[in-house]
């Protein structure tokens, strides 16, 4: 364990083997920092959040903030949890929940950028990408392997869908299609993202199957009878598809025509 002495560190705070806490950075009560974390200078974890093993955050980044929310209680007990090998780059914020008991979560394996943002009550998955700046409000819940570009934002209450891509500086406010490219202002489904879904281990019939999905979506046949059909064919990912759009409470981010 390496604790530089200008760091302030709460008495109660559990900290695993081999942290290392740089100056001026700031450890509040009831933080838990897992084996191998790494805390750069003047980074702040504010009380009751909860970090699993090797995460890395850099300088000047706020972890388990208060919630941007104006019905928000200062004696509100919630938390912040994040899983393991993240990497939180310099000017990064992470609020805790905004309601009793509630959680903001962040999984494993994920990297956000400099100055991106996670709000109140999101649910982030594993292996998520949050470039520069990019920020989601509060309530929204991102798949695993989801890419959301710099200058991104998400309304509240939005779902970003597994493997989908979200283009540079789009306003997102219905939910992003799993498995595809949704970019502009309002966000639309601009089509499947192969590159990601190529490198993350989808085969060329899983690739036909969603590309024949996304067809029926784009075209003019009315949405019950394309989940319908979507249903009937043998692929997990079409079928992850349109239960995806079923559970949708905003609506989605429809295929632009």
């Amino acid at each position: 364990m390496s604790i530089h002495p200008t760091a302030v560190i709460a008495a109660d705070a559990k900290l695993g083997a081999g942290v290392r806490i740089g100056p001026f950075a700031v450890i509040e009560e009831d933080v838990v920092l897992g084996n191998g974390c790494e805390i750069a200078a003047h980074a702040v974890i504010k009380r009751h959040a909860h970090l699993g093993a090797r995460n890395r955050i850099a300088e000047h980044a706020v972890i388990g903030g208060d919630p941007q929310d104006f019905k928000f209680k200062a004696d509100c007990l919630s938390y912040t949890e994040i899983g393991d090998d993240n990497w939180l780059r310099e000017g990064v914020t992470v609020h805790r929940g905004s309601r009793q008991g509630s959680t903001t979560k962040l999984g494993n394996n994920c990297f956000l950028m400099a100055y991106s943002h996670v709000a109140h009550d999101c649910v982030v998955g594993n292996h998520v990408v949050m470039a520069n700046t990019a920020g989601i409000a509060g309530e929204v819940v991102v798949d695993d392997r989801a890419f959301i570009s710099a200058a991104v934002t998400v309304h509240q209450f939005c779902r970003v869908g597994r493997n989908a891509m979200i283009g540079l500086s789009s306003k997102v406010v219905q939910d992003a299609l799993p498995f595809c490219i949704t970019d502009g202002n309002p966000g639309r489904a601009r089509g499947l993202n192969i590159v990601g879904l190529r490198r993350n281990g989808f085969g060329k019939d899983e690739i036909a199957a969603l590309k024949e999905a996304y067809r029926m979506l784009y075209s003019r046949v009315p949405l019950e009878q394309a989940l319908a059909a979507m249903k009937e064919t043998q692929s997990t990912a079409v079928h992850e598809l349109a239960d995806f759009i079923e559970g949708s409470k905003r609506g989605f981010a429809h295929p632009t025509r």
